[in-house]
């Protein structure tokens, strides 16, 4: 079964990365948040719940971009 990715956000701020990511696959929903110390990773069956995760991560998201977090630019090959 081929991944699709559902969500996917990385923001970065002087030097510092978060990523967030919602995909689904062969094992369900997985739901993925990393930073520079660590990497959180869950897997639901539930949508109710991954709904809830992606509404949090929304939240999380604008709160990082009032603190002077930016969209990390995608790099395009030549």
């Amino acid at each position: 079964m081929m991944v699709r990715h559902v969500f996917e956000k990385t923001l970065v701020r002087a030097g510092e990365v978060r990523s967030f990511q919602i995909s689904f696959g062969a094992n369900g929903w997985e739901v993925s948040e990393k930073n520079d110390r660590r990497v959180a990773r869950h897997y639901h069956a539930d949508w109710h719940q991954v709904e809830r995760t992606l509404m949090r991560f929304r939240d999380e998201i604008d709160a990082l971009r009032l603190q002077g977090w930016r969209e990390q630019e995608l790099r395009t090959q030549n």
